[in-house]
């Protein structure tokens, strides 16, 4: 079963604050107007706190937008965060050369592993940038559409590196039935 929470409008009471009326609820806390200290954020689990009335009982705790963006911040915190993409084993220990026209220029090797942790990399950035655009306040949906399409193409472009992964799940993919850039 479900448990509910106090609600906006709750009146409540806390021994150290006085008595105040729940103004916002949050995953664990509640954001409270109190008389004389104003407002504040006090854990639903404070032993010296208790709810006198209650109001507008919900199971509902936070909006999905405010979610998105907490988990957006938990994001940009720990940036380096990054899936598992394993590398196709044929590629393993593999090196890419790069080799000049000029046959007098020395050509650059590098190591196919580096080279597919920057590709991984990059998707896995066009995806964050995906997330904000999706949660942008100030964009319209016809800007965020457009924006989309661009992420999109990005992901076509990069179809030609599909064949360093292991496992097709996490190839690119762009337009379906449009032509590859």
């Amino acid at each position: 079963m479900e448990e509910l929470t106090a609600g906006i409008g709750s009146r409540v009471q806390h021994a150290h604050h006085g008595p105040g009326v729940i103004i916002g609820v949050k995953y664990a806390q509640y954001v409270i107007t109190f008389i004389n200290k104003g407002i504040l954020e006090v854990d639903k689990t404070d032993p010296l706190f208790e709810v006198l009335y209650t109001e507008n009982k919900t199971v509902e705790v936070e909006t999905v937008s405010e979610v998105e963006t907490s988990l957006l911040k938990i994001l940009r915190l720990w940036g380096g965060f990054s899936e598992t993409v394993p590398l196709g084993d044929r590629w393993t220990g593999g090196t890419m050369l790069l080799q000049p026209k000029d046959s007098s220029l020395k050509p650059k090797e590098v190591p196919v592993e580096v080279f597919f942790h920057k590709i991984v990399m990059i998707r896995d950035r066009l995806r964050v940038l995906e997330q904000q655009i999706n949660g942008h306040k100030l964009l319209s949906d016809e800007d965020k559409v457009n924006l989309q399409q661009y992420i999109t193409r990005c992901y076509g472009s990069l179809t030609t590196f599909n064949v360093l992964f292991r496992e097709k799940e996490h190839w690119f993919a762009g337009e379906k039935g449009g032509k590859d850039d």
